[in-house]
């Protein structure tokens, strides 16, 4: 979809990733770091001095004990921390719980790992609520793990404190390990909270912990992530990750400090800044034709074009908008494994207020012209 929006100059609302600066403090923290000559490897598993903030940020705002040299891994981005975890942890056979709609990535982990992806679909009508009873029936003597990924990407859910207490029930009921991704931590709206559900007593020794920086400081280039995890399965994700990647840049590692010695009104900021871009983009959609729901975290919006285009699957409704109507979202079969969300598509609202506002202006003019996207 990136490619097609470049093809035909249309806005890229699809690829999650900022069309705005990250904190000038970090580039020259980044600068800084170049300058210093921290240009050769570091430690394999991470920067110590990286690794000592993270595991402070994540006793005071993830309320997890973390010790630095046993329990912390610096990856090259969450991305590569979550398949990194899944090859160190799962076994040829096993079965890893998925819940639907997921970001793409997690079933390839799955099928790398040589572990057979089980999905669980949430109910959108419901604000994508778990169904206790159905969930309880996923789980066999195969499952080994289940991936959590709160706040949600694509739906912008955030997992409540019931519905955590849930998974980690059955997670200690059935031995399993939750591989749990937290990169939008920091994105919430209307007063929702983010629980990482690490810090339940239960869950400390079976969770591996999985954020980073690209999505809460703008730098989704730098490529800069981590997991958090009891020994002995850290132990495991540290040899992993040197076979994959060695180690994540050690500059930018560096100024990743930085990050996370910005002030609590920076998140503070982040928030309502992106909370504003939400209701604008929504606000746009549904007057176009869009049935939407309304993010807690994260920075999408899940919409349903089913009212507008009844005829087209998701591919040809996206490829459709952006050629008539110069906006780019992602089809939202992207999401499923099973050929669901044919009539979804999601956009992002990672952008500037005037790129948004560029997209709105376009999408009212196509709607004023009642232009059929079939």
């Amino acid at each position: 979809m990136t490619r097609l929006a470049s093809k035909y100059d249309a806005i890229n609302l699809a690829q999650g990733f900022p069309d705005f600066s990250c904190p000038p403090e970090l580039k020259r923290a980044a600068q800084k770091a170049l300058e210093e000559d921290y240009n050769q490897y570091s430690l394999t598993w991470g920067a110590p001095i990286l690794r000592e903030a993270i595991a402070a940020k994540a006793r005071k705002y993830n309320e997890i004990e973390a010790e630095p040299d046993e329990n912390i891994i610096v990856t090259c981005g969450t991305t590569e921390a979550m398949v990194a975890s899944q090859l160190a942890i799962l076994d040829p056979g096993d079965e890893l719980v998925i819940f639907s709609p997921h970001y793409e990535n997690y079933a390839p982990d799955a099928v790398i790992s040589g572990a057979r992806p089980r999905y669980f679909a949430l109910d959108g009508e419901e604000g994508f609520a778990i169904d206790e009873e159905k969930f309880k029936k996923v789980f066999n003597s195969k499952t080994r793990g289940i991936i959590l990924n709160t706040p949600n990407n694509p739906s912008g859910k955030v997992f409540s404190k019931r519905e955590l207490k849930l998974v980690a029930d059955l997670c200690n009921d059935h031995d399993l390990v939750c591989f749990t991704d937290e990169i939008y931590e920091h994105i919430l709206y209307d007063g929702s909270e983010h629980i990482s559900i690490a810090s339940f007593p239960s869950m400390r020794e079976r969770t591996v912990t999985i954020s980073g920086f690209s999505k809460t400081y703008s730098v989704t280039g730098w490529r800069v992530g981590y997991a958090i995890a009891e020994r002995k399965m850290a132990e495991a994700i540290k040899k992993m990750h040197d076979f994959l990647t060695v180690g994540a840049p050690h500059p930018l590692q560096i100024a990743c400090t930085t990050a996370l010695a910005l002030p609590d009104s920076y998140y503070t900021k982040l928030k309502k800044d992106y909370q504003k871009k939400r209701d604008m983009l929504f606000s746009s959609l549904e007057s176009f034709g869009f049935r939407c729901a309304k993010p807690s975290g994260a920075y999408y919006i899940w919409s349903d074009f089913s009212g507008i285009d009844p005829k087209s699957n998701d591919v040809e409704f996206a490829e459709n908008l952006v050629k008539h109507s110069g906006v780019a979202g992602v089809p939202g079969s992207s999401f499923y494994s099973n050929g669901s969300g044919t009539k979804k598509i999601r956009f992002t609202f990672s952008k500037k207020v005037k790129t948004l506002e560029a997209a709105c202006e376009r999408l009212e003019r196509m709607g004023q012209k009642s232009v059929s996207l079939g």
